[in-house]
Order: structure tokens, then C-alpha cells, then sequence
């Protein structure tokens, strides 16, 4: 447990066997209301040192709301088991609408399978994904956040900001005085939020890149992240972030270049920080964010133009349709 500011503390949740490795749970307290934003995943390693901070910050549970930055189980997992029956679970209203209507893991499989991915590795993809497995144990009602709603925990007014991207339903929460934005899984450093798409409709890195937009332009001197270390330069990580998704753009024209590909042909051949040698050695489930991620920013550059799709046997194949650069993010 670390205090960030008076009243305002991160408990560091452990995510083992996780790529993520960790999230930030952020704890604000007060005479008469608590507030915890993102909780891990539903498992015991998160309950045991989540519980133990907030027994050493001696937060009553009783007089305790939440804030769920996005659906994820790594930030949802553990509040249905957290919540008590006067506390208030605030989350977008997209992301908690979808909670509301139940599983889309058969709609994703099938897009995933029009992709490229192979038949036989979906099933193991999805009883393998982390948020198949460690999602909250029981339904929740939500409270929905809107985009500049506002409300105040002790000394902090913390404004709802909509950031979809990363999920369709995404917020991030901004402290206009202490100029703080808890930033979810929108802005992170030391690695890039994952960006995928799972419908040919859903421009996912457009709202991502438009989303960062929007938040550059508030005043910020700290950003708390839903993983990894504190952001204290907020612009320079933006530009970074937006340039890391240009140069991923690129490179999937320049692979398209070679030939026509699926989403799950792309993904393979696209660059990535992992340690394993080869596609084929990859984790079935890190695949399937791969590909999720190469649908992403296949979509966006459809939309730009730059490249087309057509159905060939059943999938979706790309090809190059304008010029094989993209020259602006924007």
C-alpha cells in the first residue's frame, strides 16, 4: 500500500502468470463515503493482498462505492465480491449496458474464425482468456457514468471523461484541482493498451486515437494507471502512444504489400515485444489478442482507405487498395 496524496493511496494487486503482472487499485477514503477504483481479477492471489491493504487503510466496506474503469476482469473481477448491499458500482454506460446483456464470447469466436483463426485453437482461446476465467462471480447493478458527470469523494471532485478505445465503454476520471486523471487502461506506460476489434463496424483504434486527443487537452500533472508506474508526463506519453499505433499501421501495409492476408496472417507476421521465437510457439491465448489487435488496426485502415476487404472461402482477406503508407495517425 503507497499514499499518493492525502486521503488517496494505490494498492499494487498481483496478476500472476500474467503478462500485465500487476493492476493499480486506487483507494480514496473519507469521513463518509470510500471510493475504490478497479479492484483484479476475480482469484485468490488479488482477494488476499486487495483485502489486506484495505484492512491496513481500515476502509469500511460498509461505506464504500466503486468506480470500474472498464469491463475487464484484471478491474471488475473482485468488486461483486467486495460490494456491500448500500454500496454504488459506477461504471460507462456502454461497458455496464454490455455486463447487463450477458456474454459476447460467441460473437467475437465467430468474427475471430472469419479472421483466420483456426477452428480448432478458439475454443482453447476463450477458456483460456483471462476474462473467461477470473470474471466476477455473480450479476452487478451498475450505476452508469456519463461523459462530465461529476461527483465528490472528501476533497475530490472527480469528473467522468469517456475514453473509448481500449474498450467500447471505457472512462477515465479527472480531478480538475489537483489536475490527477485515473487513466484505466487509456493511457499506460512501459507497455501500450491492447486495441482490438472484433466487427468490420467497430473502428475501435479510431475512438482510441480520438480518445487520447481528448484527454490531451486537459491539464494534467499525474496520471494514475490502471498498471505500472505513475505518468507525470501526460503529452509526451500521448504522442508516444499515438506514434507506436502509426508506425503499427505501417507495418501492416508493408506486410500487406507482399500479398493478400486474413487478420490472423497478419497478426503473424506483425512485430511483437514477447519472448517467444516464433508465431507457432505463441500462446494460444496471446494469439488471439494479437489478431484482435491486427483486426483493430485493419479496420482503421479500411476506413481510411488505404486498404479494402472481400470474402474469400469464408473469411476475410485485405489487400492494398491506396498508397502503402500512413502518413498521420489523425
Amino acid at each position: 500500500m503507497e499514499e499518493i496524496l492525502p486521503q488517496l493511496y494505490r494498492i499494487v494487486v498481483p496478476l500472476p502468470k500474467n503478462p500485465l503482472k500487476e493492476v493499480n487499485s486506487w483507494v480514496l477514503t473519507s469521513d463518509d463515503r470510500n471510493l475504490i477504483i478497479d479492484t483484479g481479477m476475480n482469484r485468490k492471489a488479488c482477494s488476499e493482498v486487495l483485502m489486506a491493504g484495505l484492512e491496513e487503510l481500515k476502509v469500511d466496506l460498509e461505506k464504500t462505492d466503486f468506480v470500474v474503469t472498464h469491463l475487464h476482469a484484471d478491474h471488475l473481477g473482485l468488486v461483486s465480491t467486495l460490494v456491500k448491499e448500500n454500496g454504488k458500482i459506477y461504471m460507462g454506460k456502454l461497458d455496464a449496458s454490455a455486463m447487463e446483456a450477458g456474454s459476447g464470447w460467441n460473437r467475437m469466436a465467430d468474427f475471430a474464425h472469419q479472421g483466420g483463426f483456426p477452428e480448432d485453437e478458439l475454443q482453447a482461446a476463450i477458456s483460456n482468456h483471462p476474462g473467461y476465467k477470473y470474471g466476477p462471480e455473480q450479476l452487478m447493478n451498475f450505476t452508469y457514468l456519463l461523459d462530465g458527470e461529476t461527483f465528490q469523494i472528501g476533497d475530490y471532485t472527480l469528473q467522468c471523461v469517456e475514453t473509448p478505445g481500449h474498450s467500447r465503454g471505457h472512462i477515465c476520471l479527472y480531478e480538475p484541482n489537483k489536475k490527477i486523471l485515473f487513466s484505466g487502461d487509456h493511457i499506460l506506460i512501459d507497455i501500450t493498451p491492447n486495441i482490438q476489434a472484433w466487427s468490420h463496424e467497430d473502428d475501435t483504434l479510431g475512438h482510441y486515437i480520438q480518445s487520447l486527443n481528448k484527454v490531451n487537452e486537459l491539464e494534467m500533472n499525474l496520471v494514475l494507471p490502471g498498471h505500472r508506474r505513475i505518468i507525470e508526463d501526460a503529452r509526451g506519453r500521448i504522442q508516444e502512444l499515438k506514434d507506436h499505433h502509426q508506425n503499427r499501421c505501417n507495418e501492416i501495409l508493408a506486410i500487406l504489400a507482399t500479398g493478400d492476408k486474413n487478420a490472423y496472417q497478419v497478426a503473424s507476421k506483425m512485430s511483437w515485444d514477447i519472448t517467444y521465437k516464433t508465431w507457432d510457439d505463441f500462446p494460444v491465448s496471446q494469439k488471439w489478442f494479437a489478431t484482435g489487435e491486427a483486426i483493430a488496426h485493419l479496420v482503421f485502415l479500411e476506413g481510411k482507405g488505404l486498404i479494402k476487404h472481400d470474402s474469400r472461402d469464408g473469411l476475410d482477406v485485405f489487400s492494398l487498395k491506396g498508397k502503402a503508407r500512413l502518413d498521420s495517425i489523425d
